[in-house]
């Protein structure tokens, strides 16, 4: 099962005128369920982690039921279960071919479906013999390409939408969304006048002329340099949060799921893996998948033995290991740490007799400019990535030690495991 359908058409104007059910998901596999997760913290929407995720209580603006999407004998979208609430921001994140742009056309009525529902504010658009048409359905699109009419000004492209408005209604909704996208000096200027990241903003402004019920993002920011795509990542999230709007993007991009989103929902193969808080979906995965996607992970085999669980590299205590209770005693586990997570000191000497000195040799190190990401051959036959300061050089072959330095609990997954049992 593979393939997101990217027809790369860009419409610049939005569509509205052209085991475990733990975590703060409102998302299951074939139906729709609903729980508050107060798990984790962040800059938003409150930093001490007090607040429950955005939106919650709210009833939900979009709501997809057992969705699902088939070209030929290819099955791209799959029985997927989703709800989105009043002003939150929720990214669906993925590889290509995840069916994710897929998931999103099928909300804005690009593609039919053929399985389940899609309903926006409680109406059924999509399903059961329903398909209403895209510019009825009260959704904007942003996509990829952000295909400004360059015949027009920023105002003009802005308006846009907006025919159906008295001139002095147009013109008050223009004037007020240039000023929210910080626009306002730029009116009268032409789209090749313009920087990328004030054109993409030119192309929000216009998907949020006609008040949408909701906003889709199409990989918004895949065209821009790295730099721009930071800013642009911020500025957008400020902008929607401004406008109070409902949004749906779509990234294979982890940094700016994780840094854009009130939730992330991590699809694979068609289907929603885990959906959830950034920290949350990040910190906690349900399964190996999510853990890899999200960044690198190694697991550490062991057992747990007498409140401990005995690691290659050390005993660390049970009450660090997130949702390991009592019962789970004399069981074989892997333990997920991250680069971050684990600290390697050169170590020399002639070991105590039944090995080398330390736990393992360096493999690989591969430079990134503020850090350095060392891969260690350890001598139980495991590998795992740390992460040091540039400045810290350990040369291939070299023995180290290492120590667990994470001051967070740990996940975890039953032995061979590829989902996690409890957590």
């Amino acid at each position: 099962m593979s393939g997101d359908s990217n027809s790369g058409t860009a419409s610049g104007t939005n569509a509205a005128s052209a085991t475990k059910t733990t975590g703060d998901a409102s998302s299951t596999t074939g139906s729709t369920a609903e729980s508050v997760e107060t798990v984790g913290t962040r800059e938003w929407p409150g930093a001490d982690g007090t607040e429950t995720p955005e939106g919650a209580g709210r009833e939900p603006i979009l709501e997809l039921d057992g969705a699902g999407k088939r070209f030929g004998d290819e099955t791209v979208v799959e029985d997927l279960s989703l709800s989105v609430r009043e002003g939150e921001i929720l990214t669906l994140l993925g590889p290509s071919g995840c069916g994710k742009t897929t998931t999103l056309r099928l909300v804005a009525g690009l593609e039919w479906l053929d399985a389940g529902e899609v309903r926006i504010g409680g109406d059924v658009v999509a399903g059961n013999g329903t398909f209403r048409e895209p510019e009825n359905r009260g959704v904007g699109v942003v996509f990829q390409e952000f295909a400004l009419f360059p015949h027009l000004t920023a105002a003009e492209n802005v308006g846009f939408g907006l025919q159906d408005r008295s001139d002095a209604e147009r013109e008050r909704r223009v004037t007020e969304l240039l000023a929210l996208v910080g626009l306002a000096d730029q009116r009268d200027s032409h789209p090749d006048e313009l920087s990328g990241g004030q054109q993409q903003r030119v192309a929000l402004a216009r998907s949020l002329a006609p008040e949408p019920d909701v906003l889709l993002l199409d990989e918004p920011f895949s065209n821009l340099d790295v730099d721009l795509r930071v800013r642009m990542r911020e500025e957008v999230r400020s902008i929607l949060k401004g406008a109070g709007v409902t949004a749906v993007s779509v990234t294979h991009d982890q940094e700016e799921a994780m840094s854009m989103s009130d939730r992330v929902a991590v699809m694979n193969d068609g289907r929603i893996e885990q959906v959830g808080r950034p920290e949350r979906v990040f910190q906690h995965p349900e399964s190996r998948f999510v853990a890899g996607f999200l960044g690198h992970a190694s697991f550490l085999g062991g057992t747990v033995r007498e409140g401990a669980v005995e690691l290659g590299i050390g005993d660390v205590p049970a009450d660090r290991i997130h949702g390991l209770a009592p019962e789970y005693g004399g069981s074989d586990v892997e333990v997920l740490v991250r680069p971050d997570d684990l600290r390697a000191e050169p170590v020399d000497g002639e070991g105590n007799g039944s090995g080398p000195p330390g736990h393992g040799a360096v493999a690989a190190r591969r430079y990134l400019g503020p850090t350095v990401l060392y891969e260690v051959a350890l001598d139980t036959g495991e590998h795992v990535t740390c992460m040091h300061n540039h400045d810290v050089r350990l040369e291939r072959g070299r023995r180290v030690a290492l120590s667990l330095v994470a001051d967070h609990d740990l996940s975890w997954f039953p032995e061979g495991a590829e989902t996690v049992v409890d957590g």
